[in-house]
């Protein structure tokens, strides 16, 4: 998947990041990946219900990836997150 196709969900409203993946599916876009950490997870998986549901209901979720990002606070500690890549694919025609 190129890059392009990825769109990093953060605290923007929910409708920013549908028009985002609109935008790359009307573009010709055969997948978008919604990636996501922390308090944005929600965000993200609203995201894609919001586009199958109500948006393109012909857009399938092709896989999910969960999983823990270990990060360094300024203080020198660490610290996980978690993190969600939720990818949505057009059906093959």
């Amino acid at each position: 998947m190129a890059e392009e196709n990825v769109i990093y969900v953060g605290n923007k409203p929910v409708t920013n990041y549908v028009l985002a993946v609109m935008t790359q599916f009307s573009e010709g876009a055969d997948e978008v990946k919604l990636v996501a950490r922390g308090r944005a997870i929600s965000r993200a998986v609203d995201v894609a219900e919001f586009i199958r549901n109500n948006v393109m209901p012909e857009v399938e979720v092709k896989d999910i990836e969960i999983g823990t990002e270990e990060i360094e606070t300024e203080e020198g500690d660490t610290i996980s997150v978690s993190t969600i890549a939720i990818t949505l694919a057009k059906p093959s025609e």
